[in-house]
C-alpha cells in the first residue's frame, strides 16, 4: 500500500504504486507501523549521568515520540519544553515529584524537595507535555526516607488527577510495600529487573503483590536501562504470562553509546528472542503506549490522524544481546529502524 501524507497528516491509504506526491520514499521490503513510542527515556542533555539529546534517542533511532521519565522536576521542566519545541521528535514527560529532578541521584532523600506548590506551578505552565508524575523509589534515591516519598507522590497524584510512574529497584523499602501503594493506571517501570528486591521469587514465581497489582490495573513497563533488565526474570514473567504492557528503553547517553541498551529497537529485539511475536512487540511500543497516554492517534495508521510512522526491517543474522546483569545471548534476527515520520517530516535512520 501507499500512505499519503499532506500537511503533517495522513491524507490517504491507497493501493501500492497508485499515489502521486512531490516526495516519495520507497519502503519496499520494509514494515511500517505507527510511530514508535518510548515510554521511558532521559532527554535533558545537561543532566549527568542521566541525560541525552532528544533527537539522538528519538527520530535518529526510529522513535517518533519519547516520554521523558522524570528527568526534570519543577526547576527544569521549562528547559525540557524549550528543547522539545526545537526537536523533530515528539516529546512528552513525567514530572519528577522532587523539584530538583535528576540534578542529583538521591532526589527523594530530602522530603523538603517534594514541594506540592511547585508541582502545581509546573502543571499550570507545562500541562500540554506532562502526562504523569515520576517517583524513583529505591534505596539509593530515597535513602532514609523509606516509602514516605511514595506516599507523598500518591497524594500529589490524587490532587492533580495524574497517574504515577514508579521506578523500583534495590530495597529498602521492600517491593511489596512499594507495589501496595500503586493504583489502576499507575506504571511500575523496571518490572523485569534482576535485583534482590524484584517482583519474582528466586524460583521464578510472581509475588502475590505483583499479581494483585496486575489485577487492579497497574501497567507494567520494561524500562531496560543500565541495571534494570534481566533475561532470567523476563523468562520467569514469560512463563507465567506476565507480558509487558509497554517496552521502553530507559536510554541516556551512557547506555546508548556503551550498552547494554543502545536503542529502543535493540531492546525490542530482546523480546523477539524471548519468544514474543513481532505483532506483540510492535504493539507494546505503539498502540499500548498510545492508549495509556490517552493519545490513541499516536498508535494507529488512520486517515486524518497526525502522520507518525516508523519504517523498519526484521533482519536475519546473528546479533549479541546483553542484559543488565551482563548475560549475553545470540539472537538470530533483530529489528532495524529505517526511517520515521513525525508530523509529516521524514527522517532516515
Amino acid at each position: 500500500m501507499d500512505i499519503v501524507v499532506e500537511n503533517g497528516r495522513i491524507a490517504a491509504i491507497t493501493p501500492a504504486n497508485s499515489a502521486q506526491g512531490d516526495k516519495v520514499y520507497d519502503g519496499s521490503g520494509q514494515y511500517v507501523s505507527s510511530g514508535w513510542i518510548d515510554m521511558h527515556v532521559h532527554a535533558v542533555p545537561g543532566l549527568d549521568p542521566y541525560g541525552d539529546e532528544i533527537d539522538e534517542i528519538g527520530v535518529k533511532q526510529g522513535v517518533a515520540t519519547i516520554v521523558d521519565a522524570g528527568s526534570c522536576g519543577a526547576d527544569r521542566i521549562g528547559e525540557l519544553a524549550q528543547d522539545a519545541a526545537r526537536a523533530k521528535t515528539n516529546v512528552l514527560a513525567f514530572l519528577n515529584i522532587s523539584h530538583i529532578g535528576l540534578e542529583r541521584i538521591d532526589e527523594l532523600s530530602n522530603l523538603d524537595w517534594i514541594d506540592a506548590e511547585r508541582v502545581m506551578e509546573a502543571l499550570g505552565s507545562y500541562r500540554d507535555i506532562i502526562v504523569g508524575l515520576k517517583a524513583r523509589i529505591s534505596r539509593s534515591v530515597v535513602k532514609e526516607q523509606g516509602v514516605e516519598p511514595l506516599r507523598r507522590a500518591r497524594k500529589l497524584s490524587l490532587d492533580t488527577s495524574l497517574p504515577l510512574m514508579v521506578h523500583i529497584g534495590s530495597g529498602p523499602p521492600g517491593i511489596e510495600q512499594v507495589i501496595s501503594l500503586l493504583e489502576k493506571g499507575d506504571i511500575v517501570t523496571h518490572y523485569l529487573n534482576g535485583k534482590a528486591n524484584n517482583l519474582f521469587t528466586p524460583d521464578g514465581n510472581p509475588l502475590p503483590a505483583l499479581q494483585e497489582a496486575i489485577a487492579s490495573g497497574v501497567h507494567l513497563d520494561v524500562g531496560h536501562g543500565t541495571a534494570s533488565f534481566s533475561f532470567r526474570v523476563a523468562e520467569f514473567a514469560r512463563r507465567h504470562g506476565i507480558a509487558p504492557n509497554t517496552i521502553s528503553s530507559d536510554i541516556y547517553r551512557g547506555n546508548r553509546l556503551n550498552g547494554p541498551v543502545y536503542s529502543l529497537a535493540h531492546v525490542m529485539s530482546k523480546f523477539l528472542l524471548l519468544g514474543y511475536s513481532l505483532n506483540e512487540v510492535i504493539a507494546a511500543v505503539t498502540e499500548a503506549a498510545a492508549v495509556w497516554l490517552g493519545r490513541p492517534e499516536l498508535g494507529r495508521i488512520q486517515v486524518g490522524d497526525p502522520a507518525h510512522l516508523t519504517l523498519f526491517t526484521v533482519t536475519e543474522g546473528d546479533i549479541e544481546l546483553t542484559d543488565s546483569e551482563g548475560e549475553t545471548r545470540i539472537a538470530k534476527r533483530y529489528i532495524e529502524p529505517k526511517g520515521v515520520v513525525v508530523h509529516g517530516s521524514f527522517t532516515a535512520c
